[in-house]
């Protein structure tokens, strides 16, 4: 098999390989395509994952709270909803279904109406490994909590979350690797993320090989990054006799 790595010094344009394989002038190169891309892989992810965090982590903690039947079965139905639809059809509800219901959405871009699809999706799956941390801690915690005096915000704010947050980082860790690995749906609806890229890059210069090789190797920097830090978290965070909750991990 003959190998042409210089495809990603090809001009996207004349399809001519230039001296550099970074475009100036103007001219932009497979090369640039392909970065500009990672880029926006990157962006939607870790959009996405703030809002997963932030909604799952509160869907999580309602799930827990005694003597609140209705908003546990409200924290119950929002991961039931999102974790039994495929994320695909998400991305196609908030792209084509949502903007139709609110005409005020119709003027977002594709990229956010991604990451809001991608971060309600990821939510549900954090939600539960939140309540399964949560109720991982002996029911001391909570006793211990309220001897103290403190009000149910309190005592989770300060007592229970932060040991939860702590057990549950190995399934965590998977949890934002997947987030990464399904940003590549966001090709579906033309958002320019890598799998994007390689689809339009391996048409045009017909070198699919070395296209894909290349997406695949970012792909799999970018998760081991994710699982190095998180790794590094996880060290320095570790409660010692406290197994995490939710399995996974790396």
């Amino acid at each position: 098999m003959n190998w042409e790595w210089q495809v990603f010094c090809q001009d996207t344009i004349t399809q001519e390989v230039g001296q550099s394989c970074f475009g100036k002038g103007g001219d932009v190169t497979y090369l640039d395509w392909m970065l500009s891309a990672w880029g926006w892989t990157v962006s939607v992810s870790l959009l996405s994952l703030v809002i997963a965090l932030v909604v799952g982590s509160l869907v999580g903690t309602l799930r827990t709270l005694e003597g609140r039947p209705w908003v546990v079965r409200l924290g119950n139905a929002w991961v039931e909803l999102f974790r039994n639809i495929p994320l695909l059809v998400h991305i196609f509800v908030w792209y084509h279904v949502v903007p139709a219901m609110f005409p005020a959405m119709k003027s977002l871009p594709g990229f956010v109406l991604v990451v809001f699809a991608l971060g309600f999706f990821t939510s549900a799956r954090i939600a539960e490994q939140v309540r399964s941390g949560i109720q991982a801690l002996p029911r001391g915690q909570r006793y211990a909590g309220m001897a103290l005096g403190f009000t149910t915000f309190q005592y989770y704010r300060y007592v229970l979350l932060p040991m939860a947050f702590r057990i549950i980082i190995p399934p965590l860790t998977s949890e934002t690797m997947n987030v990464f690995k399904n940003s590549s749906v966001a090709f579906a609806v033309s958002v320019a993320e890598l799998t994007m890229f390689a689809m339009q890059a391996q048409e045009e210069t017909a070198r699919g090989v070395e296209i894909y090789l290349a997406v695949t190797a970012l792909y799999v920097i970018s998760a081991f990054a994710i699982n190095r830090i998180m790794a590094f978290i996880e060290k320095r965070t570790r409660v010692p006799g406290l197994i995490a909750a939710g399995g996974g991990g790396h």
